[in-house]
């Protein structure tokens, strides 16, 4: 046994190893079960670290802390730990375009030469003593909590003692996390499968647990220290982000009510950033997005908005945050609200952009948990506690039971400024379901008929080179969607159309810190861009109808045996779907029904069918 683990800790590099095999690797299996044993070989007491470290964070999104340390600062670090010149450090990275192989080669000149040695002097370290986990999580939550004056110079001090203790490969990877960019692209549901196997847990319970405090250091942690059982200890609570609840969809009235039972509440889909709104104990309000990123900063009026408008001293409220046009009340489009997040000066962006909230769930009020109780019975306690206000708003809602008052509200909805409606069950089994996606909630945006008029999110996991004008650019995106069940990405189309020549700059340098050399272990596809990434970043697509394809993975044989789905004509829409996880974009399954809904209108339409 090391030194590392007898005091409760792993050596770094043992990390690092793992890191490399995950990154060579093209096998989501593989990839799993290179997590387990590493998980396994872990000391309960740096599980914790050793997770969040392989997600490239530090906590959980939620907690919003961050390291505040750009690429200039690290290059100043390594500069500062190598001997090697700034400029010589900038000018790598420029042939490289990676700062991981940047730090590797940087580190390796100063191993070859025997420098580094006077700042490790200065910074009080001693000579070949190893990196732990434990000692780079720690030195980075260090580096997070410098503030105020010489805040800056202190980060670069932190780094730079790093960096002077770090063999070349485990600078490849403290430089990758420190700039954001591991390019591992593990996620949340792997950790899951490598810890359900690490400690044979059921993944049902790991899932649960996950989806009622999503913090996978935590959960590692507790199940490595207290065993399995401890995970019943989970408890929703305010401040702390739940799972949101997601939707299936469907294009027919009738189709609709014919699956939730012949009766629904239908609620108007406002066309504004879904808020998960917290009031905890203490009387702080804390607003998460779909994603569960703190986003209260962005929204000061909406803390106070509903700190009137809510009868509880505790909760946990669900809704549309949406952009409201001053002069007319009209509903503005969901982009406006991304002004928020941009702007300085919150207080003018306030003037500029108000919004209103309108309220849909209730998950818990002063120390009731309700997510396991039906839906109307949360309706009924939402109208409790809420006192309307002119800012704050119950969603418009009906209940309907006919297909034809289905369209006439869905057409309502549309001519109020809406996507159109959510169809919700009324079963007693409409628990609120945290993380899932299923039936209890359906989409109704617009009809398919025999064209695709509704938008798709979905995920780029590959590029083809531009020519001509778009030389030096990518021409043409390779687009996924995603299945839950397998936690992979299936291409569904190559989209070259719908971008502006600005959109082709911002998409190179969007996508080219995801880079990777190989398909990344989450994608199957036949095609072979000349370009991969790692699944990160979601666009929202349109295009003329979704037809069979040879050539895409897409529920492959889900019609035809070896055939798959693709989009046919694909555009790009302009929106960036940053609200939006990988794992949030269109799974293959809504695309399925999708295409088997134009198919019902097409044969309805045939003369002969």
């Amino acid at each position: 046994m090391s030194n590392a683990v007898a005091t409760g800790d792993i050596k770094f590099i043992e990390v690092v190893k793992v890191l490399e095999s995950i990154e060579a690797t093209t096998q989501r299996t593989v990839m799993s079960r290179l997590l387990s044993s590493l998980l396994k070989k872990t000391p309960p007491s740096v599980i914790d670290k050793v997770i969040y470290f392989i997600l490239g964070q530090l906590r959980p999104d939620w907690e919003g802390v961050e390291l505040g340390v750009a690429e200039k600062l690290t290059f100043r670090a390594l500069s500062n730990a190598s001997g090697v010149s700034l400029k010589q450090v900038e000018d790598l990275y420029k042939r490289l375009g990676d700062v991981g192989e940047t730090a590797k080669r940087v580190i390796s000149m100063r191993v070859q030469q025997g420098g580094g040695k006077s700042i490790l002097e200065f910074l009080g370290g001693g000579g070949g003593e190893e990196l732990t986990m434990g000692k780079v999580y720690d030195t980075f939550m260090s580096i997070a909590r410098a503030s105020g004056e010489g805040a800056q110079d202190t980060k670069v001090k932190l780094l730079t003692y790093l960096f002077s203790r770090a063999k070349p490969e485990e600078a490849k990877y403290i430089a990758r996390f420190v700039v954001g960019r591991l390019r591992l692209g593990v996620a949340d549901m792997t950790i899951l499968d490598a810890l359900s196997d690490a400690y044979k847990v059921p993944r049902e319970s790991l899932e649960r647990a996950y989806h009622i405090y999503p913090d996978l250091g935590y959960i590692a942690r507790l199940i490595a220290q207290e065993g399995p059982a401890a995970l019943s200890k989970i408890r929703v609570t305010p401040g702390v982000p739940i799972q949101p609840m997601l939707a299936e969809r469907l294009s027919s009235a009738a189709e609709i009510l014919s699956k939730l039972g012949g009766i629904a509440m239908v609620e108007y889909k406002y066309d504004g950033e879904r808020a998960q709104i917290h009031r905890t104990r203490d009387g702080e309000v804390k607003i998460f997005s779909r994603r569960l990123e703190n986003i209260t900063h962005a929204y000061p009026d909406v803390v106070e908005y509903v700190k009137e408008a809510i009868d509880a001293k505790e909760y946990i409220v669900e809704g549309e945050i949406v952009a409201i046009d001053p002069d007319t009340g009209e509903f503005r489009p969901f982009q406006e609200l991304m002004h928020r997040k941009r702007k300085h000066d919150i207080k003018e962006a306030m003037k500029e952009y108000p919004v209103n909230v309108f309220l849909f769930d209730v998950m818990y009020v002063d120390g009731q948990d309700l997510t396991n109780l039906p839906l109307i019975d949360r309706k009924r306690k939402l109208l409790e506690i809420l006192k309307p206000s002119e800012y704050v708003h119950l969603a418009t809602w009906r209940i309907i039971d006919d297909a034809e008052e289905l369209d006439k509200f869905f057409h309502e909805a549309i001519s109020d400024g809406c996507e159109g409606v959510m169809c919700k069950s009324l079963k007693v089994d409409s628990v609120y379901e945290m993380g899932a996606r299923g039936w209890l909630w359906i989409k109704y945006k617009r009809d398919y008929r025999s064209e695709l008029t509704d938008t798709l999110d979905l995920v780029v996991v590959g590029a083809f080179w531009g020519r001509g004008k778009r030389a030096g650019t990518y021409g043409a995106l390779l687009m996924a969607a995603y299945d839950p069940k397998t936690d992979q990405f299936y291409t569904v189309c190559k989209v070259g159309s719908g971008f502006t020549d600005e959109d082709l700059v911002k998409l190179r340098q969007l996508l080219d810190q995801y880079k990777i050399p190989h398909k990344h272990p989450r994608v199957v596809s036949k095609m072979e861009p000349d370009v991969w990434f790692v699944p990160a970043v979601v666009l929202e697509i349109i295009g003329a109808e979704i037809t069979l394809s040879p050539l895409h993975t897409c529920c492959a044989g889900s019609i035809r045996p070896d055939v798959g789905l693709a989009i046919r004509f694909p555009r790009f829409t302009g929106r960036y779907r940053t609200d939006k996880s990988p794992e949030q974009a269109t799974t293959v399954d809504e695309i399925l029904e999708m295409y088997k809904s134009q198919r019902k209108v097409k044969i309805e339409e045939s003369p002969n069918p």
